[in-house]
């Protein structure tokens, strides 16, 4: 038998494939499930003004790999927007815009298809293009924009769901707006590894409990080496149990009481072990206040179950039945399922493989509840396996992004902002950048306004900020760009703004609520709900 098994020939290794090559860093980011997402994508980019910001994000996007992209611009080349724009040259010159853009995005990925509009010089019919295109996975557009177009772009994506992006970039400064459709769960949100742990030490399942106690049943008569690779999850739990029997059962959850039973388990281990030493009761030492805690939900998954999703586009999804499967869940058990994970740890392999199993097999037949929940549930028959698993997994973590409305009443942002900047020199904060965003919004519609224009424009939306001195020189700053973009602001604004546009499409990550404004004088950024 042995000459017939080496006769044969070795089996085919099959290598990473040209794709899985070519985005390999990226499918580090977001695996396979994030890449296939991006990669149906469509995307809409209507763009105006000096349009650089425009194209500059959609070179972030189309270089990872989405579907399908569109850009909307009437513009013809001129001699200003080579200058700013690289995906231009002196051959584009009197070509409209939207069409050498799109050719020249397009070598970047060939993977990628790109269509323009118009097709010939002339104004756009931005409500045309929309009725007549297939439905868009995001859209995006840019400063200036006229009212009607506005009011199309948020009409469409109310009607369709779709999440709207606009950017804004003019001179040192720029920000962009996420307006999504109702409330937006992301479920993988990639939090620190070491936090995703949950050993479930307080609530221990009956097979875990008897793996632990056949592991320490006769601890002071094991040799140097088995006691030195006990797993410190075993020891704690046996630990555990002695300190249930003097304190009438009661767990060392309280501060104090953690530091006594630190002492407890430091004092266990021996002193004089040949066989390497006793780093098993350290690591136990060591994860008892991480560790031995009870169960409690995460502000963010508390919102998630008191969430009402009756309102939202998507209340019927997979999500929302996956959601109060796991509350029902947790309202029976009061823990969440266990995510299955185990981090490493001194023990033998055979015993660390065992253990490995304990948890893994839990994770799955709590998975596997949570499922039969979500189909008894009315319109549940059709929930994956796999999105279970997933959410089950990362259920502690689950965030869910609430749209805000636009053109609400700045008052109270502008409040608290002013309030913040009273105590910026006493705790060497910098300043709020909520001005250079009143600015901005001030040139939505007309980019070269005057400084006059633009204080009437700020101030008719927040008129108690009339002597504010800040927004006064925000106001002259932009008047001073007139609509005019600065290549590396843009640049550095488009890669921001694609990131945040690849969390959305892969539901990956937790994307930002709901504004970002960029002080490229000062060098940094400020996220504000507005």
């Amino acid at each position: 038998m042995a000459e017939i098994v080496m006769s044969q020939p070795p089996p085919l290794l099959h290598g990473p494939s040209d794709k899985e090559k070519k985005y390999d860093r990226q499918l580090r980011l977001w695996a396979a499930s994030g890449q296939a997402a991006l990669e149906s994508a469509n995307i809409l980019l209507v763009n105006s003004g000096c349009g650089t910001v425009g194209v500059e994000t959609l070179k972030n996007l189309v270089l990872p790999g989405i579907g399908r992209f569109t850009i909307v611009d009437e513009a013809v080349v001129k001699n200003a927007d080579l200058g700013v724009n690289f995906f231009l040259d002196e051959s584009c010159l009197g070509e409209l815009r939207s069409k050498c853009c799109t050719e020249l995005l397009q070598e970047l990925n060939p993977d990628v298809q790109g269509e323009w509009f118009p097709k010939q010089q002339g104004s756009v019919e931005l409500d045309q293009i929309l009725l007549n295109s297939p439905t868009y996975t995001l859209i995006m557009y840019t400063m200036p924009i006229s009212p009607k177009d506005l009011a199309t772009l948020k009409e469409y994506g109310q009607k369709h769901h779709t999440p709207l992006m606009a950017i804004h970039s003019a001179g040192f400064y720029s920000y962009f707006n996420i307006q999504l459709p109702g409330s937006f769960p992301i479920v993988d949100t990639h939090p620190e590894a070491e936090r995703t742990i949950d050993l479930r030490l307080t609530k221990p399942w009956p097979e875990l409990i008897q793996f632990a106690e056949e592991m320490t049943k006769d601890m002071d008569q094991l040799n140097d080496h088995e006691h030195g690779h006990l797993p410190y999850v075993v020891l704690l739990l046996h630990y555990l149990e002695k300190w249930k029997e003097t304190h009438d059962g009661e767990l060392p959850t309280e501060y104090k009481a953690k530091l006594e039973f630190r002492e407890m388990v430091a004092k266990s281990a021996r002193t004089n072990n040949p066989e390497g030493g006793e780093e098993n009761f350290q690591e136990a030492v060591s994860a008892v206040n991480r560790n031995i805690k009870e169960c409690t939900l995460e502000s963010t998954l508390a919102e998630v179950f008191a969430h009402e999703p009756s309102n939202d586009p998507d209340a019927k999804s997979s999500f929302w039945m996956i959601a109060r499967a796991i509350k029902t869940f947790y309202d029976k058990y009061s823990c969440l399922p266990l995510p299955g994970g185990l981090p490493d740890m001194k023990a033998q392999s055979g015993v660390y493989v065992k253990l490995q199993g304990l948890y893994k097999a839990k994770a799955r037949k709590d998975a596997q509840e949570v499922l039969e929940i979500a189909k008894s549930l009315s319109g549940g028959g059709d929930v994956d396996s796999a999105e279970v698993e997933l959410f089950c997994k990362n259920a502690s973590f689950v965030k869910l992004v609430n749209a805000t409305p636009g053109d609400q009443d700045l008052s109270k942002v502008f409040e608290e902002q002013k309030a913040n900047d009273g105590l910026a020199e006493l705790t060497m904060m910098p300043l709020s950048l909520f001005p250079i965003y009143l600015a901005l919004s001030a040139t939505t519609h007309e980019p070269t306004a005057s400084v006059d224009q633009i204080k009437e424009s700020a101030l008719s939306r927040l008129p108690e900020a009339a002597d504010d001195m800040r927004i006064s020189q925000a106001c002259e700053e932009v008047a001073r760009a007139a609509g005019g973009e600065l290549h590396n602001i843009s640049a550095l604004t488009g890669g921001m703004v694609a990131q945040e546009a690849i969390k959305i499409i892969t539901k990956q990550y937790i994307p930002i609520d709901n504004t970002c404004i960029f002080d490229g004088i000062a060098s940094r950024c400020q996220v504000l709900r507005l």
